[in-house]
């Protein structure tokens, strides 16, 4: 009887903790039996065939690197059917049977179309700094992007303290505000805008002027890409406010950096149970984390579903928005 083979692969943008997963799972999938095969390049890499066994040297040194070694791309391509088709000839001359994907919904979706032509089962598990991802309370890579702002922060509040000024600081987030909530919370922002909560800013500016009668100095405000405030925010600062201010995007240092302890964690248990879904005969489970549990969902649980943030969040992030 042929071996079992599963083939593991990183797509969609990098996070902190692809690295570890993608590790492994290799690891686990051997030692359940499986011959394990990495796919560079993402979902490109599976169209040129970029496929190679999951050696001893090729994990080896994986586990503290940011980023994705794997790499990844967005590919146009597998959109279209003789792609796929040729993507699948490509697993089929290795005997490869069954499908990792570390990475973000839409690669979710494009590997639940893949697994509709050809019916080769997958597990997801969820990877993106966005914590976007419907059905779980935590994607890799959040955790490392999270400490990356604070320290950021951090560091433009001693300039802002020496200097008498407002900083705007844009972190990312897509349409999702988890980023920018968690962050204005833990660093003592005391402005955050965000998609999920409606924004006053005759409020917050009636807030600050009276801290600022009261003596305050400056003030950091944090602001999700999402809302697409951040120029007006900061222009809204120095003249509402009268405090000089400046805008800092962090941009794409968020996505970077050796993975944090806790992400490293949540690779191992979303790598083990996605492996352990793929033994155990599962053909489209994506890993979840809730309540402190790690489980899985069907690919259409989770698929074009709206994330709900927690509700405790939000409430303790209200008052900044007002």
């Amino acid at each position: 009887m042929a071996e079992d083979s599963v083939a593991i692969m990183t797509s969609g943008g990098d996070a902190a903790g692809m690295n570890p997963a993608a590790m492994i799972a290799a690891q686990h999938a051997k030692s359940r039996g499986l011959k394990p095969y990495f796919i560079y390049e993402g979902l490109t890499g599976l169209i040129e065939d970029e496929i190679y066994e999951a050696t001893k040297d090729r994990t080896t040194g994986m586990l503290h690197k940011g980023g994705t070694l794997l790499r990844s791309s967005r590919c146009k391509l597998f959109f279209e059917e003789s792609y796929r088709k040729q993507a699948y000839e490509n697993l089929q001359k290795r005997g490869i049977n069954k499908l990792v994907v570390i990475g973000g919904d839409g690669s979710f979706r494009a590997l639940n179309q893949f697994y509709n032509d050809f019916h080769v089962p997958f597990a997801g598990i969820p990877a993106t700094i966005d914590n976007d991802i419907s059905g779980t309370d935590y994607c890799l890579g959040v955790d490392t992007c999270l400490n990356i702002i604070r320290n950021s922060i951090d560091s433009i509040r001693d300039t802002a303290m020496s200097i008498n000024r407002a900083f705007v600081i844009e972190t990312m987030g897509r349409d999702c505000g988890y980023l920018a909530m968690t962050s204005a919370l833990t660093s003592g922002a005391e402005i955050c805008l965000v998609p999920e909560i409606p924004y006053d800013l005759d409020a917050i500016g009636s807030r600050m002027l009276r801290e600022i009668a009261d003596g305050r100095k400056t003030l950091i405000a944090v602001v999700s890409e999402g809302v697409n405030m951040s120029d007006y925010m900061t222009r809204w600062i120095n003249d509402s406010l009268g405090i000089e201010a400046r805008l800092t995007t962090l941009g794409y240092i968020q996505r970077g950096g050796s993975p944090t302890v806790y992400d490293r964690m949540m690779a191992f248990k979303f790598a083990v149970a996605a492996i352990d879904s793929l033994v155990a005969g599962n053909k489209r489970q994506i890993m979840t984390f809730k309540e402190g549990h790690v489980g899985s969902k069907a690919i259409e649980e989770i698929a074009d579903q709206k994330p709900v943030m927690p509700s405790l969040l939000l409430d303790l992030c209200r008052p900044l928005c007002q």
